[in-house]
C-alpha cells in the first residue's frame, strides 16, 4: 500500500513568494510560445525554466 502524500510545513516569507512571482511573470512576458517549468524540492520552488521554439516558415518554390 501506498502511503498519503503529506505537505512539508514551511514558513512561506513574503519576500521569497514575491521574488517568485516576478520570476514567473518576468518568464512568461519574455516567452513567445513554448511551456515554463517550476521546479518545486521539498515544497519551495528551487528553480524556473523556459523552453521556447523558434520556427522557420520555409517559402515554397515558384512554379513557372
Amino acid at each position: 500500500m501506498s502511503s498519503p502524500l503529506t505537505k512539508p510545513d514551511i514558513d512561506y516569507d513574503e519576500a521569497v513568494l514575491s521574488a517568485v512571482n516576478a520570476a514567473i511573470i518576468a518568464v512568461q512576458r519574455d516567452t513567445g510560445y513554448g511551456s515554463i517549468e517550476i521546479t518545486i524540492h521539498d515544497g519551495r520552488v528551487t528553480q524556473i525554466e523556459r523552453r521556447e521554439k523558434v520556427r522557420f516558415e520555409q517559402s515554397k518554390p515558384k512554379r513557372v
